[in-house]
């Protein structure tokens, strides 16, 4: 049976230098606001971190562009997210 970290190393991710398709908007309502952080968790591929102390770190590298944060974070709208330039973002193999 293969894991779902196994899946996800099958595809690609062409970054998009200097362009971030996905910000949090204020972090300090992460630090101050939100207490539970379900990003961290939601996140199918692990892009958001909860640092020691009470930061919340977004690497964008593998996202797969599924908006869960967004949706997850709908209490504070702390998330800027939008669609990556055509040819950059989530390559995902199929077969």
């Amino acid at each position: 049976m293969m894991r779902v970290e196994e899946r996800l190393f099958q595809n690609r991710y062409r970054v998009d230098p200097g362009r971030a398709h996905i910000q949090i908007t204020d972090p300090s309502v992460c630090t101050v606001d939100c207490h539970s952080k379900p990003c961290t968790f939601c996140c199918p591929a692990g892009c958001y971190t909860k640092e020691g102390d009470g930061r919340v770190t977004l690497i964008t590298d593998g996202c797969m562009e599924c908006g869960t944060c967004r949706i997850i974070c709908t209490e504070f709208r702390n998330i800027q997210w939008e669609y990556p330039r055509g040819g950059y973002g989530i390559l995902f193999k199929f077969g």
